[in-house]
């Protein structure tokens, strides 16, 4: 398309035409004040958003055997989840991770469409339940006397977000040590008094002005529905079939209208601006307010709700609708297949990391005298434990040879501590008569008595 026709076609679309839920036709946003519809949805999203509110602020705070529950330490490269410390090495651990959690959203998603988006999103619980009641509770009081209800509303903002950035703050660095900051001059921590800077002002600028835009925008999720959606899949819809053609007034002027009287509740109520009376779209994030308010209308006018409900695409339609289907057995046999392979790598990482690597360069092996041969290796040790640790290493197989520290009879590991230290393998050189390698096993031991054994093998003479 030519440049003349594009700036036609733009000049064509008038101010007062949506060109999207929040953007008007010459290309300024359309601010969404939506109303509050309470019903029953409304209060179960309500209970939940709180409960979801105090999990996150008390959470930094709990301890495990004297450890935090959750700290995830950037700085030290340590990551405490739930008693278990978690290392740079561990990237099986975070793969299985991140394959746990992508395969559970995309189980959640087929179930129940954008469930999460609207009970149990960071974005929504925060706007809808915490500053949006602000925005209301200053709302007379600003269109009175403007001059002061606005920066009475962006003081409270600030100080949420302060709050809020604190938080997220006291997961990276633990509560102690925030406590600490929070006494201390910012001179004294410049880094991480910017970064809480930083957090606050991103929080301000996203609840205080990009807002539902996040949702419909920034966010990925939107985007993906359509592909991990199907027909079958639990989404908040609108029942035409029942509620088409639409007539305001009652029904007793018009038998022959559909139960929808065109009132117009269940678009200001929405949150991001859309009509769900026009089928399922990328920007609704199942928050139930369209529900709540359609079904306060039908019971005013003595109809019976569910004109908009819970429902699937081909149930709307009157095609049979069933929770088993291929992708909803698939996915959990997935999910318990990686949450079984997390938990078996978890177990063999519980107080201690031990590797063994042949030493590079030089012979393979060395005769020490005419029956004994010896072998020069590297044994990568981490210490997962959060004390101090002696480590001892002993010769299981074969029997008669001897493995020791190449400098030392112990090594000594402070908690988290990692060490590449070499080892030397003494054994006798029969033990590979023939074919000039044999297996070896190794005791790695601390001074907790946890243990490692580790197979690898010995190089000698035929």
């Amino acid at each position: 398309m030519s440049e003349s026709k594009i700036s036609s076609t733009v000049s064509n679309v008038s101010h007062d035409e949506l060109v999207l839920p929040t953007l008007w036709g010459d290309g300024s946003r359309k601010w969404l004040n939506p109303k509050l519809a309470t019903g029953k949805w409304w209060n179960r999203r309500r209970w939940l958003a709180y409960g979801l509110i105090a999990f996150f602020v008390t959470l930094p705070h709990l301890r495990w055997n004297g450890r935090p529950l959750v700290l995830l330490d950037i700085v030290k490269r340590e990551f405490t989840i739930l008693g278990h410390t978690f290392y740079p090495t561990d990237t099986p651990l975070v793969a299985l991770l991140m394959l746990l959690a992508i395969t559970s959203v995309m189980l959640v998603t087929a179930v129940g469409g954008r469930v999460w988006c609207g009970w149990g999103c960071p974005q929504t619980v925060y706007l809808e339940f915490l500053f949006r009641p602000v925005d209301r509770l200053f709302k007379g009081l600003i269109a009175k006397k403007p001059a002061i209800g606005i920066p009475l509303r962006w003081l409270t903002y600030l100080v949420l977000s302060l709050f809020l950035a604190h938080t997220f703050l006291s997961y990276f660095v633990g509560t102690d040590r925030l406590a600490q900051w929070i006494r201390m001059s910012p001179l004294e921590h410049p880094t991480a008094f910017l970064v809480m800077g930083g957090a606050t002002a991103a929080l301000l600028f996203d609840f205080l002005f990009f807002r539902e835009q996040f949702c419909m925008i920034a966010c990925p999720y939107g985007r993906l529905q359509s592909v991990l959606l199907d027909r079958q899949s639990l989404i908040v819809t609108y029942d035409p079939l029942r509620g088409e053609p639409r007539a305001k007034g009652k029904r007793v002027s018009n038998a022959t209208a559909g139960d929808c009287i065109d009132c117009g509740r269940c678009t200001v109520v929405c949150p991001t601006g859309i009509d769900i009376r026009n089928g399922l779209q990328m920007e609704c994030i199942h928050c139930a307010q369209c529900i709540d308010a359609c079904d306060s209308v039908m019971t005013q006018i003595g109809f019976a709700p569910g004109l908009i409900r819970y429902s699937s695409t081909q149930a709307i339609e009157g095609q049979p609708s069933s929770w088993l289907r291929p992708r909803t057995l698939i996915y959990p046999v997935v999910i318990a297949i990686l949450a079984t392979l997390f938990v078996v790598v978890l177990s063999t990482k519980f107080a201690m990391d031990a590797n063994i690597m042949r030493a590079p360069g030089g012979a393979p092996y060395t005769m020490k005298d005419s029956r004994t041969a010896q072998n020069n290796f590297r044994v990568r040790i981490v210490n997962r434990t959060q004390a101090s640790q002696n480590y001892s290493i002993e010769l299981v197989k074969p029997t008669g040879g001897v493995a020791q520290w190449s400098a030392q009879s112990t090594l000594h590991l402070e908690p988290g501590q990692s060490m590449l230290a070499p080892m030397e393998v003494h054994f006798p050189s029969q033990q590979t008569a023939g074919l000039g390698v044999t297996q070896a096993t190794v005791l790695v031991r601390d001074t907790s008595d946890h243990h490692r054994e580790i197979t690898f093998q010995l190089v000698g003479p035929r």
